[in-house]
């Protein structure tokens, strides 16, 4: 299957089973289109294929968002990472990311989609969805 934007199969098990955990460590990595065949809803666990490679301000593994806090909008339960994960002095180009959990076996919450190729020369932020029901992903 190729890539694709997608809330992950594990993490709606995950959910139902109690996983993941507010005080756990999350972590964001980057990722080049062309090489991430397996980025879509069916990967299970954070993995190097396709990552960016160590290099121009990048680390493989990405970097800790930290937590998360959730609230209710009318009927939508959602999900506030308390950041905007950023690099800085960063000259590198990305297509897609993943959001993991290393404290949890580095299973894989969703895949997100840049768009486009996004190319940088300076700080590369990943600006994440404000909190409420316009911001949801469709769980289905």
């Amino acid at each position: 299957m190729v890539f694709a934007a997608a809330v992950t199969d594990q993490f709606k098990q995950d959910i139902l089973s109690g996983l993941h955990q507010t005080g756990d460590t999350y972590k964001i990595a980057l990722y080049l289109q062309s090489g991430a065949t397996d980025k879509n809803k069916s990967i299970v666990t954070y993995n190097t294929t396709g990552e960016l490679a160590t290099a121009g301000g990048y680390t493989q593994g990405g970097i800790t968002i930290g937590t998360y806090t959730v609230g209710l909008s009318t009927d939508t339960a959602y999900v506030d990472f308390n950041t905007d994960p950023s690099w800085g002095s960063a000259s590198f180009t990305a297509d897609c990311a993943i959001i993991y959990n290393s404290s949890r076996s580095n299973h894989v919450l969703v895949v997100l989609s840049f768009g486009s190729t996004t190319a940088t020369a300076g700080t590369f932020t990943v600006q994440l969805p404000a909190p409420g029901a316009s911001a949801t992903i469709t769980i289905a």
